[in-house]
């Protein structure tokens, strides 16, 4: 669950309860887990808040204001003291890669009882960002101090998309998951945005079979990676000619339906 900020939706943990049967893997800033939050996510054990971190107090503070990296050092401190299972994003850019994998940081982490670490590679959505994604050199690191730290520390040390290349490539469109947008689009995944089905208007199950996903799971040699980020967004005016052509089809049919009427 990701946002904005999950925890603003005060009715959220109220649903999670209704389904102890699945794992909800929280994205969160964690500057709104109060005693109120706190007092749920120790009775909801199917509910694990990855707070998110840039780093040491200058790049948290940096990315996050002022005072935000002292704040979330006491948020963590109260979800320790709960005995509470929980995690950490960490957004891996070309500028923050040392910082993030120090092993003082992870070490501090570690004695704070996190026990998830998800590195997340910088995956550009917008033009003109590059600048920020992992070097080659970087990417190979991250992969070897992934198995480093999972040796040294009784933690789960990940990386994406670095270790989906494990699985056969990326596990988007509906491999192994997707993504439903704040609007209800249905998405290949949070990295592309891109949609040809609404659940406000068909059920999952029913968009998880629409055109564009099936395409997308078609062609499996265009989900491999290769050189990190999101193959999607690389290969997006690939994705958008394939839901320009589905419109195509859709206009044609609807002209057909009229002219017959």
């Amino acid at each position: 669950i990701a946002g904005g900020e999950p925890f603003m939706r005060k009715k959220f943990l109220g649903i999670t309860k209704d389904f102890p049967e699945i794992l909800f893997l929280v994205f969160t800033n964690g500057l709104l887990i109060d005693k109120t939050i706190l007092s749920e996510l120790s009775k909801q054990k199917n509910v694990i808040p990855l707070i998110s971190l840039e780093g040491y107090e200058e790049e948290t503070d940096l990315r996050r204001g002022e005072g935000v990296y002292g704040r979330l050092e006491e948020i963590i401190g109260r979800v320790r003291s709960r005995g509470i299972f929980f995690g950490t994003s960490l957004t891996v850019t070309r500028s923050t890669f040392r910082a993030l994998t120090d092993e003082r940081f992870v070490q501090n982490l570690v004695d704070e009882r996190c026990k998830f670490f998800l590195f997340l590679e910088y995956t550009p959505i917008m033009e003109g960002t590059e600048d920020l994604v992992l070097t080659g050199e970087q990417r190979e690191r991250l992969m070897l101090l992934m198995d480093a730290f999972h040796s040294r520390w009784p933690a789960l040390f990940i990386a994406v998309p670095g270790h989906e290349a494990a699985v056969g490539g990326c596990l988007a469109a509906g491999r192994g998951f997707v993504h439903i947008s704040a609007e209800g689009d249905l998405e290949p995944c949070p990295f592309a945005p891109f949609s040809d089905t609404n659940l406000r208007d068909s059920s999952l199950k029913e968009a998880l079979g629409s055109d564009l996903l099936k395409v997308l799971r078609q062609h499996p040699e265009q989900l491999r990676i290769t050189d990190g980020g999101c193959c999607l967004w690389k290969r997006r005016e690939w994705v958008k000619s394939l839901l320009r052509e589905r419109t195509k089809r859709k206009d044609i049919a609807e002209m057909r339906r009229e002219r017959g009427a």
